[in-house]
């Protein structure tokens, strides 16, 4: 996994096989080129926002501003024929993709580093190209970059922020409405921001036993302690899967390889032996098994990347390459906007059973 490049995980889930090297010479060249033409108004706009402002909101900012180059929405207006939908949408998804990096780099350093901000180099891939630009040059945090960007480039159309994206998209919105609405899912505390929770989570268990590197017995005292002051333990569970999420798994292979020793690692790996057990025997919980978000940011901080309010926009700048796929194929379907149905308080009260004697008497 972590010999894959985002590169080739875009193109895969965009024709459904792995580029060749002309292929992933290509996307090189046109994402170092897209990369370098962001409009300057999106850095006023984030450099108008306070630096105390979240990363997501100034991210998601950023990507409404770039909207002004949007190819479809110019294409739209000028009009078209919706079987060439397609075309120009692919036009703004490059763009957008290729830029994400670049904007992610600029609100890191901007908040985190005293804007000292380091330029792009055309010579590295898009995921190395982060690491760099972020201040990260060692080979390693590349690596674990292009690890970060492909397991979390989901597309498929259950989880919030692909749902969402999709939803907004079908409305004929361009690429920027629409991943930034998907964005604004990914911010919510029970989904992307997870991974912030459970750095906070297992900061404070360290904290609070004064060391940080508990025994196993105190690790599991802490756990069971969270789950009766009816708090849960954030990274365990998932609404689809019952086992343990391999977005996880490939991730501990990589700490495991490269870190092991590092004292967040070894206590993720404490956790995830007694955490299962605890959740199971309480009888409540369908999946007690842990989630992509129970050590993405255990590895970024063991790597030096602390600021856990980052890590949320590091997930978005993956993400993007999955859902905008998809926005894509959503044109060449010529798929019809979506029209969720709703339902008055009487229906709900039939599916729980309650009797309603005013329904009855009519």
């Amino acid at each position: 996994m972590e010999n894959h490049y985002p590169k080739d995980c875009f193109y895969l889930m965009l024709l459904g096989e792995l580029p060749t090297k002309d292929d992933v010479k290509f996307l090189s060249e046109s994402w170092a080129q897209r990369a370098q033409n962001i409009p300057p108004h999106a850095f006023d706009v984030i450099n108008a926002l306070p630096k105390s402002a979240h990363p997501m909101i100034q991210f998601n900012a950023a990507i409404l501003a770039m909207s002004t180059e949007s190819h479809f929405r110019r294409a739209y207006l000028a009009g078209m024929d919706k079987k060439d939908y397609w075309d120009p949408m692919y036009e703004g998804v490059m763009d957008l993709i290729s830029r994400l990096p670049v904007i992610a780099a600029y609100i890191y350093r901007r908040g985190f580093h005293d804007e000292q901000y380091i330029d792009i180099d055309p010579s590295l891939d898009w995921a190395g190209n982060l690491a760099h630009m972020m201040g990260f040059d060692s080979e390693e945090v590349k690596r674990l970059m292009r690890l970060y960007m492909v397991v979390h480039a989901d597309h498929e159309g259950g989880n919030v922020s692909a749902h969402t994206t999709h939803l907004v998209g079908s409305a004929l919105s361009n690429p920027y409405y629409s991943f930034s609405a998907g964005m604004n899912g990914l911010a919510g505390p029970l989904h992307g921001m997870a991974n912030q929770n459970v750095m906070n989570w297992l900061q404070r268990m360290m904290d609070e036993l004064g060391t940080d590197s508990p025994t196993t017995e105190q690790v599991r005292e802490y756990a069971q302690k969270t789950l009766d002051s009816g708090r849960v333990i954030p990274g365990y569970g998932h609404a689809v899967l019952r086992k343990t999420d391999p977005r996880f798994t490939v991730q501990l292979d990589f700490a495991n390889k490269y870190i092991p020793e590092a004292p967040l690692i070894k206590l993720v790996k404490q956790v995830y032996e007694v955490v299962p057990d605890i959740l199971g025997r309480t009888g409540k919980v369908k999946n007690p098994w842990p989630n992509v978000d129970a050590i993405s940011g255990s590895l970024l901080s063991s790597y030096g990347i602390t600021e856990y309010p980052v890590y949320t926009m590091l997930f978005g700048v993956s993400r993007a390459l999955g859902v905008l796929a998809q926005l894509i194929w959503d044109r060449l379907y010529g798929l019809p906007i979506e029209r969720p149905k709703s339902q008055n308080l009487e229906w709900f009260m039939e599916k729980v059973g309650f009797n309603n004697p005013a329904a009855e008497t009519k």
